[in-house]
């Protein structure tokens, strides 16, 4: 098997379905935003010294993959990658209380790197924020149509400042504020 065709030696690439587009696509800027941020999940959960900490960003990559396959369907095929719904925001919500509980929320703004696994959530957090961006852009323009995406992703960049918090909690060390 290879792992190159030699079809997007043209510029262009193909989605979920029919067709082909441009690989500057909004669709696949939105996609390649996603794809960091799932990379920056892989180092939190390789740094994280907690089980559940790990768990949850193995999960959050899982879901990841299903985001950015509804992304690169075209119309006809999103039903059959429509994967993301309420459910999914619900139960990041429920993974926000759970680790809010276990930690002190700062009163300012942090500076990210006190731990290494703090650094990457933050890291992965920022490229969720700017992912957002690109997919509200997509769904104001009709290209994804599922609104519950926006919701998610919102949400989960919430969880990952969480986590960063947690993570440091964790480690001893705390987070540093913009005052200390």
């Amino acid at each position: 098997m290879k792992f190159y065709t030699k079809k997007g030696d043209d510029g262009s690439t193909g989605l979920i379905g029919e067709g082909r587009i441009r690989k500057y696509d909004p669709r696949l800027e939105a996609i390649g935003n996603f794809d960091e941020a799932c990379a920056a999940l892989g180092l939190c959960r390789s740094f994280s010294t907690s089980g559940r900490v790990q768990e949850v960003a193995l999960l959050l990559q899982k879901q990841l993959h299903l985001l950015m396959g509804e992304i690169a369907s075209q119309d006809k095929h999103q039903v059959l990658s429509n994967g993301i719904d309420e459910s999914h925001t619900k139960w990041v919500e429920n993974i926000i209380e759970e680790f809010t509980s276990q930690i002190e929320m700062p009163k300012e703004f942090i500076i990210a790197g006190d731990t290494k696994s703090g650094a990457f959530f933050a890291l992965a957090r920022t490229t969720i924020r700017r992912a957002e961006r690109k997919l509200t852009e997509l769904y104001d323009h009709e290209l994804v149509k599922n609104k519950h995406l926006l919701g998610f992703v919102n949400r989960l960049s919430s969880l990952l400042f969480v986590l960063e918090l947690y993570e440091n909690s964790i480690s001893g060390k705390g987070s540093q504020t913009l005052v200390k």
